[in-house]
């Protein structure tokens, strides 16, 4: 038979109709004029491509092919079917013009439902909260006393946010008879610290005195259930991003924290945490429930995206196609593409609910706590402004009236989510978010049944979760740190060039994270101890690395390790002798970020490379002997050598640097664990996070 030229005929079904949520198992013939050296299906579902080639093509003879798409593969949504065949069957050396394609439209549809728009339903109530996110960073990590014009004005200019804005609108909450009302608040230590400054020194023409009054008369204002009206939660003291710095300086972080909550308010703060920037990852709740935590909220995508057929988006949702280690959660059958408002993805309304999650390490130990949705897209628009820029009644009742159609609710655990914002940025830091756009907020709610604004607390105290279920988050964070994606790219700034500002000050970092621990642990009453642990903390702030390409900020961790290794340099000798502590080791990240999957090209998306690298930073004050990651799959164990690249290059003229350690994971091994044990010349030894990957 001779070799085809046309594809004449396909059959595709137009229509699917998937009463689990995912479409039922279906099949997709097309016929050609001659035999195809190499046929091939490709079903794109929001830019996310199901292949189906070589033996998943059926050849049924005299140029028929056939294609089984197997049940449970598509969620609902609209779909584009592309049935190509190759004239040649070396495909890696054929051109454009040795294919031939055609496409067809699919469409998958739950079952027809009632719509109920603008209905109040018997019973069903949908909750949220709101929280106000402040902070300001030290300016110079080695003079907490820095001050400048510059700073004068970023002050004045947020005077309202920092002082009255919240009572003003809690107050409102009170007034308006709303029992449950009234949000969560996240000041830093840093800026606490100057506000305390402006205040004594007189600082932005004394605006700052007495600045806290009004917050420490209204802390204690108590909701129907005895709860805070306004909840300061618990947070890191410097802003640290959390997810990438030692559980020892998490737990410290939030417990100096804690001291100078209950110092500038006059009550402790709460056991929910808001982590600083929304970044969260699993590996962080063994320090969180260490630190008493018991609460944490996340950014909602991170939940969403873990769900098993999740509606990938595409390039537009600004993040890769979730790694498949990820998505171990049920899938669901409500995917909702809000209108009126920007979103870059579909959002499930039944997991915007508070739930446990947790998190297994190397050795077994379990932790786990509380996990709160901040709903990324609705979090986005209430921060341009709040009521008004938010169209709370119609844009929250397309989420109410997809869970009535979709019967979704839970009476039980019924939906609930935080809307976060800067409090002192842009609309959702002015003064008519919290005044005007506030008392617009209260009388809607006074007049409609359907919502009910509720602080964290609250809600849990009426409807906990439910403490037999735990669910996996991904890591990320908001979507304001280039759309919060897991591997906090954020961060790692300029990381695949020859040299990176990101990566070089977490070297610096690393380094000085593990000669700050190692004295600690020989000499834990040494006179210099306080001044290195803040130098150590304030390094960690993780604005250092969010303006990237700055010298100002490039710098800031190195000058503060610079400074903390001059106090100790004539110890260093002899801290080697005595070391006690092991490595430290800065949490891995892979390249590419999804082996064998997709990831990012000029015009969107292509294959990505079948072979990870895993990349880390390991340092020790003895040297280290040995560096290893530890690969579980299977149910084997192996252990595969890093690769000591020396120390990592610095441009900041950092005296101290972390090693650089690689290693080439396996391809084709699907979904896998592994995590980094490092050995110093003394023999103590470190264990890192246990860390998750699939390997296509």
């Amino acid at each position: 038979m001779p070799v085809f030229s046309n594809i004449v005929h396909v059959d595709v079904p137009e229509v699917l109709s998937a009463r689990s949520g995912r479409s039922p198992a279906f099949r997709i013939s097309f016929e050609a004029d001659g035999e195809i050296p190499f046929p091939q299906v490709i079903v794109w579902e929001h830019g996310q491509a199901h292949l189906f080639s070589g033996a998943l093509v059926e050849d049924l003879g005299d140029g028929y092919y056939a294609v089984v798409v197997p049940e449970g593969t598509l969620g609902l949504g609209e779909c584009s079917v592309q049935i190509e065949g190759c004239r040649r069957l070396d495909v890696a050396h054929a051109g454009p013009e040795d294919w031939v394609k055609q496409y067809r439209a699919l469409k998958v549809e739950a079952p027809a439902a009632a719509p109920l728009v603008g209905a109040s339903v018997a019973g069903m109530k949908l909750y949220f909260g709101i929280h106000k996110h402040m902070h300001q960073p030290y300016y110079d990590t080695t003079d907490a006393e820095y001050w400048d014009g510059e700073k004068d004005d970023i002050f004045r200019t947020r005077h309202g946010a920092y002082t009255s804005f919240i009572p003003a609108a809690v107050q409102q909450y009170i007034a308006g008879g709303l029992p449950h009302a009234g949000l969560s608040a996240s000041f830093s230590g840093t800026l606490i610290e100057q506000l305390n400054r402006c205040a004594r020194d007189g600082r932005c023409g004394g605006a700052f005195t007495g600045w806290n009054r009004e917050l420490r008369e209204l802390a204690r204002a108590t909701t129907a259930l005895g709860n805070p009206r306004v909840d300061f939660v618990a947070f890191g003291f410097f802003h640290p991003l959390m997810p990438l710095i030692p559980r020892r300086d998490i737990v410290r972080g939030i417990q100096w924290h804690r001291r100078i909550v209950e110092e500038a308010f006059g009550v402790p703060s709460s056991r929910v945490l808001f982590p600083p920037e929304t970044a969260f990852h699993v590996r962080m709740l063994p320090a969180l429930v260490e630190a008493g935590v018991e609460v944490v909220m996340y950014d909602s995508i991170h939940r969403f995206r873990t769900a098993q057929g999740y509606p990938y988006a595409g390039p537009p949702e600004g993040m890769l196609p979730p790694n498949p280690a990820e998505q171990v959660n049920p899938p669901v059958a409500d995917w909702l593409q809000l209108q009126n408002v920007w979103a870059g993805s579909k959002i499930s309304p039944s997991l915007l609910k508070p739930e446990y999650v947790a998190y297994q390490d190397a050795d077994g130990e379990q932790s786990r706590l509380i996990a709160v949705p901040c709903e990324r897209y609705l979090g986005n628009e209430d921060a341009r402004g709040g009521f008004g820029a938010l169209q709370y009644p119609s844009v929250l009742g397309q989420l109410y009236d997809h869970i009535a159609a979709t019967g979704s609710y839970d009476p039980a655990h019924p939906p609930f989510f935080v809307l976060h914002s800067d409090g002192d940025n842009y609309g959702g830091g002015a003064d008519s978010y919290y005044h005007h756009n506030t008392g617009k907020l209260v009388e809607w709610l006074k007049t409609d049944a359907r919502f009910e604004l509720s602080t964290v607390q609250d809600y849990l105290a009426r409807f906990p979760p439910d403490p037999s279920r735990s669910v996996h988050i991904e890591p990320g964070s908001w979507s304001g740190a280039d759309n919060g994606d897991p591997q906090f790219m954020k961060w790692f700034g300029r990381y695949r060039d020859s040299y990176s500002p990101d990566l070089n000050s977490w070297a610096v970092l690393t380094a000085l994270q593990n000669l700050v621990h190692s004295l600690e642990d020989v000499h834990p009453e040494a006179p210099r101890s306080r001044q290195l642990e803040r130098l150590l903390l304030t390094a960690e702030t993780s604005c250092y690395w969010y303006w990237t390409g700055q010298e100002v900020w490039d710098r800031q961790v190195t000058n503060a390790a610079n400074l903390a290794v001059s106090l100790v340099a004539g110890e260093l000798e002899a801290l080697a002798e005595i070391d006690r502590s092991g490595p430290t080791i800065f949490p891995a990240w892979v390249t590419p970020e999804n082996p064998g999957g997709l990831t990012w090209a000029q015009q969107g998306l292509r294959a990505a490379e079948a072979v990870g690298t895993v990349h880390t930073f390991v340092s020790d004050v003895a040297g280290v002997r040995a560096v290893t990651l530890v690969l579980r799959a299977g149910g084997h164990e192996q252990r595969l050598p890093m690769l000591d690249r020396g120390p990592y290059p610095s441009r900041t003229g950092a005296v101290r640097t972390a090693h650089y350690f690689t290693v080439e994971l396996p391809p084709a091994l699907g979904d896998v664990r592994y995590f980094i044990e490092a050995i110093d010349r003394r023999g103590n030894t470190t264990r890192g996070a246990l860390e998750r990957v699939y390997l296509a």
